[in-house]
């Protein structure tokens, strides 16, 4: 069965949003109550993302959720900085994304061209500590064969620049997604797509790259889970992934 992620990094937006700064690792909010409930509901993991400042998640909410959850995913950028709270924290895998960050608090795909011997250091770091990497790439043929040329085992494909094209531009950039996928596998990288996504938009996506694994689904989830609740937004994600 296919994967089904739930970020919690909006979670912690709002709650920075609304509280103001708080001391690094003392978010004053429950993600282990929530990582309990998405898990219960079919979640297969968790994923938080964590920045040099260490604001609005810090190592503590990091600790705290890898002692409760039983799958979690760590987002990181290419700081050497965050290499220590990662290996310390043992995530299940390590998302690798680019140094820029959506206003919405999602991360961009990676320049491969430019960040090949960073990353390079990254992956043999993580694999060394026996953590699954996972690296953020464009929507691209050409990503994908960069990926594996870096010996990656898994990418994520970036779908948040696509969901939201209008008509023929869509079927464009769906069809090139697609192609990504397909050619992942045949390299047997394991793919992932994430970006923007919510029940209806993975649905279409995952009709254009059934070869992915996972689907990561973050701010749409929360948006949901405000609504009718943790238990309840998770079921109807997983019912859309089956």
């Amino acid at each position: 069965m296919r994967e089904l992620i739930v970020s919690l990094d909006a979670i912690a937006a709002l709650i920075g949003q609304a509280s103001g700064p708080a001391p690094a690792g003392a978010s004053g909010f429950d993600l282990g109550a929530v990582t309990t409930l998405a898990e219960l509901a079919g979640a297969d993991a968790v994923r938080i993302g964590l920045r040099e400042e260490l604001r609005p998640i810090g190592e503590a909410d990091v600790a705290l959720l890898r002692r409760v959850a039983r799958g979690l995913e760590l987002r990181i950028g290419l700081a050497h900085g965050l290499l220590k709270p990662a290996l310390e924290a043992r995530p299940d895998r390590a998302i690798l994304h680019g140094d820029a960050w959506e206003r919405s608090g999602a991360s961009q795909p990676l320049d491969l061209r430019t960040q090949g011997a960073e990353l390079q250091t990254f992956l043999r770091t993580l694999d060394d500590a026996g953590i699954e990497s996972v690296l953020v790439v464009e929507p691209e043929i050409e990503a994908v064969k960069a990926a594996h040329g870096l010996g990656a085992r898994t990418i994520e494909i970036y779908t948040g620049a696509t969901v939201d094209l209008p008509g023929a531009e869509r079927d464009a950039a769906l069809e090139r997604i697609g192609d990504a996928a397909r050619l992942a596998r045949k390299l047997r990288l394991e793919v992932s797509l994430g970006g923007g996504l919510d029940a209806r938009r993975a649905s279409a996506l995952l009709e254009a790259a059934p070869a992915a694994v996972r689907v990561c689904v973050g701010r749409a989830f929360v948006a949901r889970s405000l609504l009718v609740g943790v238990d309840r937004s998770v079921r109807d994600l997983r019912a859309h992934l089956a």
